[in-house]
C-alpha cells in the first residue's frame, strides 16, 4: 500500500491577513450602508442632535401661570408707559425728560412685541378678562391723569411726567420682581429682570429731575 503524506498547510502571511481584513471591512460598510439605504436613509437616528434640539425647544417654552400673567399685565402697562413717553414729544421742555422718553419708546415697545410673542406661542389671550389685578397699585395712571398730562406743556408737563412715570415704573417694577419671585419661563424672567434694573434707574433719573425743578 502505497503511504500518503499530506504537506504541512501553510500559514497566511502578513500581507494576506491583512489583505483579508479590508475585504472583510468593506463587505460590512457594504451591507450597513444597504441597510440605511433600504430604511430611507434613517434620518430619525441621528439622535444626538434631535435629543439636543427637543431639549432646548421644551425648555424655552415651559412657562406657569405666573409667566402667563406677568406678559398679559405688562402688555397694557408698557402700552400705557408709551403712550405717556411719546405725549413728551411737543410738550416736554427739559431735555432730560425728552431723553428718558425717548429710552422708554425704545425698550418697551419691543417687549410688547416679545410678550405678545409668548402668549400667542403658548396659546394664551393677550388680555385677562376686565383685568382685575391691574389696580393703581400697579402705577396704572385713570383716564383723568392721562388727560391732565395731555393738557400739560413746559415745566408744568415736565413735572407731571416725572411724578407720573415714577409711579408707573414703580408698579411695573413690582411686578417684575413678582414674576422673577413666580414665574419659571427663563427668558420671561430674564426679561423681568431687565425691567426690574432698568426702571429702577430711570426713576433715580426722574426724581433727580423732580429734585430741580
Amino acid at each position: 500500500m502505497t503511504a500518503f503524506t499530506c504537506a504541512p498547510r501553510r500559514k497566511p502571511t502578513p500581507r494576506l491577513a491583512a489583505l483579508g481584513v479590508i475585504v472583510a471591512g468593506a463587505l460590512i460598510l457594504s451591507a450597513c450602508s444597504s441597510n440605511s439605504d433600504d430604511m430611507g436613509g434613517m434620518p430619525g437616528m441621528d439622535h444626538g442632535s434631535t435629543t439636543s434640539s427637543a431639549t432646548a425647544t421644551s425648555t424655552t417654552g415651559v412657562y406657569n401661570e405666573a409667566d402667563v400673567k406677568f406678559a398679559q399685565m405688562m402688555i397694557p402697562h408698557h402700552e400705557q408707559a408709551l403712550e405717556m413717553a411719546k405725549l413728551a414729544n411737543g410738550r416736554a421742555s427739559d431735555s432730560a425728560i425728552k431723553n428718558i422718553a425717548a429710552k422708554i419708546e425704545k425698550a418697551q415697545d419691543p417687549e410688547i412685541t416679545t410678550l405678545k410673542g409668548w402668549l400667542q406661542s403658548w396659546a394664551k389671550p393677550e388680555a385677562m378678562g376686565d383685568m382685575p389685578g391691574m389696580s393703581m397699585g400697579e402705577g396704572m395712571m385713570s383716564g383723568k391723569d392721562m388727560k391732565g398730562l395731555k393738557s400739560m406743556t413746559g415745566a408744568e408737563f415736565d413735572k407731571m411726567f416725572a411724578q407720573m412715570m415714577i409711579q408707573h415704573h414703580d408698579g411695573a417694577i413690582s411686578m417684575a420682581k413678582d414674576e422673577q419671585k413666580k414665574g419659571h419661563n427663563a427668558d420671561a424672567k430674564k426679561m423681568a429682570g431687565d425691567i426690574a434694573t432698568g426702571q429702577s434707574t430711570e426713576v433715580k433719573q426722574l426724581q433727580s429731575i423732580l429734585d430741580r425743578l
